[in-house]
């Protein structure tokens, strides 16, 4: 359905089970889900952008729709870093809005969302980014269960290591949060949260849920546990660097 409402150049609002996806002339402008945090979170919880500035933002421009373009101007945000950050918030609730579902898909024409324009993203490109995030967490850890199930922190030995992503995680799973619940917790994409619950499932350091026949997961060989141990973070100069270019060609 998203295709063929990008070859109809639609504008609205395709609504699904799990999210919703914002059209203009076809083209994917934002989207949002219960599962992801939004925009306004991973802006604010990472202390880029204060929570009463996003709040004047939405006062002063929301009604219009251009809630992104007043950040701009109003010198809170630089160009590029909306741009990366409403990327991420996208493709990260389109992941979870195009997830297969049994419900019926409906589509609102001129439905518009007050972020206002940003950067526009082919849907295809959307189709394409999902289908590979898809198939990255099943060659991660092919459990699905383990992404909308609390997360339980399984007892570490003395000699077990963690990143530090990978750590915050386990800090906060406590048996009664998801990885949704710990993705806003942290202000972090919901999807990278993903990432790291299977990777720690993978590892034996969280359980992974037991399946409708009651049988539990295989344990991980032990290499796996000692190559979590030695994962590197994000190299955040580079991100910084490519947030720099961004900006310079806007």
């Amino acid at each position: 359905m998203l295709l063929r409402l990008a070859a109809e150049r639609a504008t609205g609002a395709l609504l699904r089970d799990r999210g919703t996806l914002y059209l203009v002339d076809g083209q994917v402008v934002h989207a949002e889900s219960p599962a992801a945090p939004g925009i306004e979170v991973l802006l604010t919880a990472g202390g880029r952008l204060r929570a009463d500035g996003w709040q004047e933002a939405l006062r002063e421009a929301g009604a219009q729709g251009r809630v992104g373009r007043h950040l701009v101007d109003s010198g809170r945000l630089s160009g590029g870093e909306l741009e990366i950050c409403h990327l991420g918030a996208l493709y990260d609730a389109a992941y979870f809005a195009l997830a297969p579902s049994s419900g019926p898909s409906r589509f609102r024409y001129g439905v518009a969302h007050w972020i206002g324009p940003v950067r526009p993203v082919a849907a295809e490109a959307v189709e394409r980014e999902t289908l590979r995030r898809r198939t990255l967490l099943d060659r991660l850890w092919a459990h699905p269960e383990t992404d909308t199930s609390p997360v339980v922190p399984v007892r570490r030995s003395a000699g077990s290591r963690t990143a530090p992503r990978q750590r915050a995680v386990l800090d906060l799973a406590d048996g009664v949060r998801t990885p949704a619940d710990i993705a806003r917790a942290l202000g972090r994409p919901a999807f990278h949260t993903l990432v790291d619950v299977r990777r720690l499932a993978a590892a034996g350091l969280v359980e992974t849920p037991r399946t409708d026949t009651g049988a539990t997961a295989p344990l991980p060989p032990p290499d796996v546990a000692r190559l979590m141990g030695t994962s590197a973070d994000p190299d955040v100069a580079l991100l910084r660097r490519l947030r720099d270019a961004l900006e310079a060609t806007l």
